[in-house]
């Protein structure tokens, strides 16, 4: 089964004085040891930037976090709706890499995280929701999300990533 991993929107803008640093480099732990694990076993790990009210004043703020790690074979796509598969190639990105199960990790839970996992059921994908790989400023949010989604912790990834 080929996976694919979506980190969405960690970017400077969203992050930087809005959560804990130490809340953050937590689920950047979790994302990177989970993206470094997919990508040994040849799996798609893919960043989503939003877009959405970007300027040429404010351009930098929308930078990914330095704490995510991307690297070269990574792949990269904008947005500026908060499901990340509503006019955008995402779909066909994840029909062109053969991807049936779709990992998704970043911020926030209850906005871009939640609207990206409904966009991928609607597409007929098997989403489910990184544990510890998620953030919001609502800390009530994270708990209905492992409560009211399918969620994978890195141990089951690892198996599937070995199949």
């Amino acid at each position: 089964m080929r996976l694919g991993f979506l980190i969405v929107d960690m970017q400077a803008i969203y992050l930087q004085d809005q959560m804990e640093k130490k809340i953050v480099d937590k689920a950047c732990e979790y994302i990177n040891y989970v993206a470094d694990l997919l990508r040994s076993k040849d799996h798609v790990v893919i960043h989503i930037q939003d877009l959405e009210g970007i300027q040429e004043s404010n351009r930098e703020e929308y930078n990914f976090i330095p704490e995510i790690e991307i690297k070269n074979n990574d792949l990269k796509m904008t947005k500026e709706n908060s499901n990340a598969f509503w006019k955008t190639e995402l779909e066909q990105i994840l029909l062109n890499h053969g991807i049936e199960l779709v990992i998704i990790a970043g911020f926030a839970a209850e906005h871009c995280v939640l609207f990206t996992y409904n966009g991928a059921i609607e597409r007929g994908f098997k989403p489910v929701i990184l544990q510890q790989g998620i953030l919001s400023t609502q800390s009530d949010v994270i708990i209905s999300t492992y409560r009211d989604r399918n969620m994978i912790s890195y141990p089951v990834i690892e198996y599937l990533a070995n199949e």
